[in-house]
């Protein structure tokens, strides 16, 4: 039986995940200054890129409820078209939030006080603020947040 022939080792190629559009993750250089004016550019860049996408989402939600104001004269449809214009607005008040902690966000780069808790002072870190932009709480004081919450809760 004659040999099978070796498969050359294939290179698995990492694609970075992108950030709202066309955003690569920081990636810090070794010794650099935390929070530098390109890290600041870059969360910056990424807080308004991810603030427009949820404006343009406001926006077609607008017009599609406008269009969607359809009286139905069966009761069912009706109560399925509130129901469904319901969780939408319940959405779009998240949205709002989440707008307005994101303008936070923004104020804070211009402050120079972004990428620091708001408890202790240290730095929340980058890939923390990669996967959550408008932290404002390090892990730490973030987690003992949650762990007061759930005492509280029972």
């Amino acid at each position: 039986m004659p040999a099978s022939p070796k498969k050359a080792p294939t290179k698995k190629s990492v694609t970075p995940t992108l950030l709202f559009g066309a955003i690569k993750p920081y990636k810090p250089k070794k010794g650099e200054k935390y929070m530098n004016k390109k890290q600041l550019a870059h969360f910056k860049s990424v807080l308004e890129a991810w603030r427009d996408e949820l404006m343009e989402e406001v926006s077609r939600t607008v017009h599609a409820m406008q269009d969607e104001t359809v009286n139905h004269p069966d009761p069912n449809d009706r109560a399925s078209q509130e129901t469904d214009m319901s969780l939408e607005l319940r959405s779009r008040d998240r949205e709002r939030k989440l707008l307005k902690k994101i303008g936070e966000a923004l104020e804070r780069i211009e402050a120079n006080e972004y990428g620091y808790c708001e408890k202790c002072g240290v730095e929340i870190g980058i890939q923390r603020l990669e996967a959550r932009p408008t932290a404002t709480l390090c892990i730490d004081c973030k987690t003992l947040d949650e762990i007061r919450e759930r005492q509280q809760a029972h």
